[in-house]
């Protein structure tokens, strides 16, 4: 049986319902941020399959790298967003020794 697209794409489906199922539900900060991260690591897996593809079915003479480009961007982009919410929740923790979404409704400290 040889794994195709659908396959590759069925798994980001899933992941990214996992991620969406655990913002929606989930009321800790740190649980959300988790399920956000795996939403986008569903999306770098749909540009990954896409890429190796196209590349592989289409043109096999020309490398078509577009999909790791743009997955190497977004991964560099949640570097950044990984420092700076975790950062955020630290602070807001520190400030309220909460991390539950409902116990921070206000933005008055």
């Amino acid at each position: 049986m040889e794994i195709t697209l659908n396959h590759y794409l069925a798994v980001a489906a899933v992941v990214f319902a996992i991620g969406m199922m655990g913002v929606i539900m989930r009321r800790n900060l740190i649980i959300i941020y988790m399920s956000l991260e795996m939403m986008l690591q569903a999306a770098n897996l749909t540009f990954v399959a896409f890429s190796r593809f196209y590349n592989h079915h289409e043109s096999p003479s020309y490398n078509h790298i577009d999909g790791q480009v743009f997955v190497f961007f977004i991964i560099t982009v949640a570097a950044a967003e990984i420092a700076v919410g975790l950062a955020l929740i630290v602070a807001l923790f520190r400030l309220r020794q909460t991390t539950q979404v409902q116990d921070l409704t206000t933005l008055k400290f």
